[in-house]
Order: structure tokens, then C-alpha cells, then sequence
């Protein structure tokens, strides 16, 4: 079936702009999500799973300017023990970075193509099925298209997490970077991911969790108002494996970040959660698909969003249940909170069910600030702003609560607190 015409002068545009790297192991995943991207085309606005969120500035050839800011804050994380890696409007810094090697993790790039690697068996594999039955046209893209990334096998219990830095430079930077992650058995990780990136960022992680095998993430996108962001999560998970993943993000005028998670072996659990603190121009989509084919799974997806100003968030969130995966326990919420009159909230929660001996729930509210806590705050001497800081804050805490590390939570929480006090001033 041929494209629609609009689609199809899109997805041209968008292609000739790029170059498709040659050759390494990697050359045939390219080609193949290459075709897959042409044949699908890019989203557009009647697209399902678009329908909230305008791909245009995504798709367009050229990345909208964003000016980088200066926030004259201390980077998040750099005061824990952990291996750095900086890009920098996706390009890889070696001057900046530490040394790759690291006891229980072998770490190589994209970039330094070989005609062999382990990742081959990864590499744009998880993301293709993840087109199943929802199309990702980013991802094919990133696939196909992106410039470096990091390699990362974890061969035994990190000593320290991986922390990949993204920084952005250039006005109009445009950066594909695609990871690669593959847990061993009782293997475990946790990596953690910061900084605005680019003018536009198109980010895809590929994991790979074996029987037992253990991996944590923390994301925290912000800082750059005009930024623009697509990333991707695609993760696989083995018998008695576990997933964790937790996103915040601050600023920026359009990120669509989306999970596709799947359980192929039994007791295995998944927890995907997020929160984002919006004011002004901002259009937050957080896009979930979990899809449990195993037995006795659990999965939990928890969104908090805090928007205000005309600030708008999206929740697409989606528990299929296959047959068979009986005992399968699966929980989604999504909240938020709107903290006046022009802020907007669009949800779209589903559950698919295939098996008759489950526990899956779903729930999605809307609201604002409650008058009688505030009030109650208020009347014992807590200024009015700072009440409303105290509530928002206790309000995303299901989220944050989701990372089992306390230091990272507390390092989360602080930078929530500093950005509701600049606004606050």
C-alpha cells in the first residue's frame, strides 16, 4: 500500500538530509530499518497513536533552533561515584569522558565499526519488534541512521553506575545516538542519563536482560527550554530478570518519550515510571506498550505530570495480556496536576487482556492543588508558594519512590525543588 502523499514528501525530506553509514556489522540492521522507515513513513497528525501529540517539528529536515541555556547549576549526579560519558551534541568527547573500562562492564561505541561485534545479535532487533502492533517510525529511523551510541555488556555487578551525559552546544544540533545493552544472568547495572542533548534528540536504548539479570535507569531531560526530544525504550526481559526505569523531565517545548517493554520469561518484574514539571510552551507525551508473554510477571507504569501556563501532557499507556501469561500483575496510573485554568491533560490508558487468571488495573485523574491541605499548610506559617512547592513535590512522589537507590531519589527531588523555586521568584 502506497503512502499517503503528504507522508510520503515528509519522509523524503527528511531522508535526504541524512547519511547511512557504510559498512561494519551493523550495515544490515541499517538497511533493513532504512526500508522499514520508507514504508511506513514518518507519524503524522492521523496517525493513532500521534493523535495528541504534532510530529512536524520531529519529522521536519532541518532541527528548529534552540538556544542552549545556562543554568548555572551543578551537573545532576556529579557528586556520586560513577563512570562518565559525555556527547556532545551527539558526538562523543573522549576529553571529557572517563576511561571506558570498568570491572563487570565492557563498553565499546557505535561508531568504531568492526565486522563482528556481540551487539549485532541486539542491534535493531528489539526495536523491530517493537513495531508490533504499534509503528515507531523514530526508531527505524534512529536505527537506521544514528551516528555513535555506547555498547554496553554487563558481565557481572557493576561496582559504580554508567552515566552518559548529553550536552548541548549548537543552535541547531540534531543528534541520533541509538545504545545497545545486554545483561548476563545475575548480571546487574544501573545507568544513569542527563542534559538536554541537542536542538533535537532522537535517542534509542535496546536492552537485553537475561535470566536473573538486573537493570536499573534514571533519566532527568530538561534545562533547555526550545529543545526537542523522541527517545525511545525497548527492553526484553528473562526469566526472574528485572527493569526499572525512572524519567524526570523539566523544560522543553515538545518531548515525546516512549517504553515498549516485553516479558518472555516467568517472574520477571518491570517497572517504568516517570514525572515531568511543565510551564509555558511544553508538550510532554509519555507513550507506553507493555506486553507480558510469560507467566507470573509483574509490571507497574507510574506518570505523575505537573503542568501549568498552558502546559500540555500526554499518557498513552497499554497493558496487553497474552494468552497463557496467567498470574500476570499489571498496574498502570497516570495523574496530574494542573496548577491553573489553560494547562491540559490528554490520556489514554488500555488494558488487553488474553488470559483469565490476572490482576491488572489502570486508573488516570486530573486535578489541582487541594484547597483545605493548602489552606491547612497555609495556617500554620508555610507561605502560600512554598505550601504549593510541598504538595506538588508530595504529588509526584509515587513516581520518584519508583528507584529503589535513596541517593538518586534525593538527587531527583532536589533538582525539582530548585526549578519550583526559580519559579517561584
Amino acid at each position: 500500500m502506497s503512502l499517503p502523499k503528504a507522508k510520503q514528501d515528509a519522509t523524503e525530506a527528511r531522508l535526504e538530509r541524512l547519511n547511512l553509514p557504510e559498512g561494519g556489522w551493523s550495515a544490515s540492521a541499517r538497511r533493513d530499518a532504512l526500508d522499514r522507515v520508507t514504508a511506513m513513513g514518518l507519524p503524522g497528525a492521523r496517525d493513532e497513536y500521534w493523535k495528541y501529540t504534532r510530529p512536524d517539528t520531529l519529522n521536519a529536515p532541518e532541527a528548529p533552533p534552540a538556544e542552549a541555556l545556562d543554568a548555572h547549576e551543578a551537573p545532576i549526579f556529579g557528586e556520586r561515584d560513577r563512570l562518565k560519558v559525555v556527547f556532545v551534541d551527539g558526538v562523543f568527547d573522549a576529553g571529557a569522558s572517563d576511561n571506558l573500562a570498568m570491572e563487570g562492564v565492557e563498553i565499546a561505541r557505535l561508531a568504531e565499526t568492526a565486522d563482528i561485534h556481540w551487539a549485532q545479535d541486539i542491534y535493531g532487533k528489539l526495536e523491530t519488534r517493537g513495531q508490533t502492533p504499534v509503528q515507531r517510525p523514530h526508531a527505524a529511523l534512529n536505527t537506521a541512521f544514528a551516528s555513535d551510541g555506547l555498547l554496553i555488556h554487563v558481565t557481572g555487578k557493576a561496582a559504580k553506575p554508567i552515566h552518559i551525559n548529553y550536552v548541548h552546544k549548537e543552535t541547531q544540533s540534531d543528534a541520533i545516538l541509538h545504545h545497545v545493552v545486554k545483561v548476563d544472568a545475575g548480571a546487574e547495572l544501573t545507568i544513569l542519563e542527563s542534559g538536554p542533548a541537542a536542538a533535537r534528540f532522537n535517542k534509542v536504548v535496546e536492552a537485553d536482560i537475561a535470566d536473573t539479570g538486573r537493570l536499573h535507569h534514571v533519566c532527568a531531560q530538561g534545562r533547555d527550554h526550545a529543545r526537542r526530544a523522541v527517545t525511545h525504550l525497548f527492553a526484553r526481559l528473562g526469566t526472574e530478570s528485572a527493569f526499572k526505569s525512572f524519567t524526570l523531565t523539566v523544560n522543553g517545548v515538545l518531548t515525546r518519550n516512549e517504553a515498549v517493554v516485553e516479558f518472555t520469561g516467568d517472574d520477571a518484574v518491570a517497572h517504568i515510571a516517570g514525572a515531568c514539571m511543565g510551564d509555558g510552551d511544553f508538550h510532554h507525551d509519555d507513550t507506553v506498550f507493555v506486553t507480558h508473554d510469560a507467566v507470573n510477571c509483574e509490571s507497574r507504569q507510574v506518570f505523575k505530570k505537573v503542568l501549568r501556563n498552558g502546559a500540555v501532557g500526554v499518557f498513552q499507556g497499554k497493558i496487553l495480556v497474552k494468552a497463557g501469561a496467567q498470574k500476570t500483575d499489571g498496574y498502570q496510573i497516570s495523574q496530574s496536576l494542573l496548577l491553573d485554568d489553560d494547562s491540559q491533560f490528554l490520556a489514554k490508558p488500555e488494558l488487553e487482556i488474553y488470559a483469565d487468571d490476572v490482576a491488572c488495573s489502570h486508573g488516570s485523574t486530573s486535578g489541582a492543588i487541594d484547597e483545605d491541605s493548602l489552606f491547612y499548610l497555609c495556617a500554620r506559617g508555610v507561605p502560600r508558594g512554598i505550601a504549593e512547592d510541598m504538595m506538588t513535590i508530595a504529588f509526584i512522589a509515587e513516581a520518584v519512590t519508583e528507584i529503589e537507590d535513596e541517593g538518586l531519589r534525593e538527587d531527583l527531588v532536589e533538582r525539582v525543588e530548585a526549578w519550583l523555586a526559580r519559579r517561584r521568584a
